[in-house]
């Protein structure tokens, strides 16, 4: 997906011009326009950030019209999944056309040395999740902590927080947050 072309797309549809949208999600116009002119690959943070000031969130971004239809999808295919990226992380959501999700259930992988950003998430809910495969590095508040595989977690999204992938093997999370922000 072309990431700034679809941002563009959707502010102007918004009736949003680069300068509005920018001030409402608290960042400057020349990020808004980095973004649309792909010359920089935002961060999911910075994504959410940006989102914020439409408002949209980095599902409905993602995704493309899901069709109705009056029966409730139970099990979702690997080829089903939605993607939600951004720069080298790759995250799939499970669950996405529930009508009434209340949790966001995500598949993520964590490149070698990547990360989701500068900036802490901060938001509210409880996260959770587990390591399945290589190793990862947790900050929640003034805390870090290095996941191994088959490590969990637990913590109020209230903290800021972030993860990060310092090591030179691929990371594997399996996670799940309350409301469901994505």
């Amino acid at each position: 997906m072309d990431v700034g072309l679809r941002l563009q797309s959707i502010r102007k549809q918004k009736g949003l011009s680069q300068r509005e949208l920018a001030k409402r999600a608290g960042v400057t116009n020349s990020t808004i326009s980095m973004i649309e002119k792909n010359s920089v690959s935002p961060s999911i943070s910075s994504l959410k950030k940006v989102l914020a000031g439409i408002p949209m969130s980095l599902v409905e971004f993602f995704s493309l019209e899901a069709e109705q239809d009056n029966q409730v999808q139970v099990v979702y295919r690997a080829s089903e999944l939605t993607d939600i990226h951004s720069g080298a992380i790759t995250m799939k959501l499970i669950g996405k056309a529930h009508p009434s999700r209340a949790i966001s259930f995500l598949d993520e992988t964590y490149p070698p040395h990547s990360d989701t950003g500068l900036e802490m998430y901060a938001h509210e809910g409880e996260e959770t999740g587990m390591l399945v495969e290589g190793r990862l590095e947790l900050t929640v508040g003034d805390e870090v902590f290095i996941l191994e595989s088959g490590d969990s977690y637990y913590f109020e999204s209230s903290k800021p927080h972030r993860f990060r992938n310092p090591f030179d093997q691929p990371a594997r999370l399996i996670s799940a947050t309350t409301p469901a922000n994505f």
